[in-house]
């Protein structure tokens, strides 16, 4: 039984950082590919980052240049660092895990965390 645990959410500014914590069980990360996504209200959700320790990282266009996925195998911990936020970045994040590879066809994970709010205002 895969378990991911969402954390680091918050309200910020426009133009100001925030790092969301996703914490696995059972030595995930090293594992499985992993993933963020986020939903706003009234959208679907996207798939905004994913990372394959053995080899794979993918960023979606939105937030290329802005955001960085990580993992640390020793506390089986997934990250999303987040900086120069916008107001369009606001949604539920959703840390995701799954067993196939590649860490970007989004449409297979199927291990989710209970998501984490960002909101950002202008």
């Amino acid at each position: 039984q895969v378990q991911l645990v969402e954390s680091g959410g918050g309200s910020v500014q426009a133009g100001r950082s925030l790092r969301l914590s996703c914490s696995a069980s059972g030595n995930i990360v090293s594992r499985y590919s992993m993933a963020w996504f986020r939903q706003a209200p009234g959208k679907e959700r996207e798939g905004v980052a994913a990372i394959y320790l053995g080899g794979g990282l993918f960023y979606a266009d939105s937030v290329k240049g802005r955001f960085t996925i990580s993992l640390d195998n020793a506390k089986d911990t997934l990250y999303l660092q987040m900086n120069s936020l916008k107001p369009e970045d606001t949604a539920m994040y959703y840390c995701a895990a799954k067993s196939t590879w590649p860490p970007e066809a989004f449409n297979e994970y199927s291990n989710w965390g209970q998501g984490t709010q960002v909101t950002v205002s202008s």
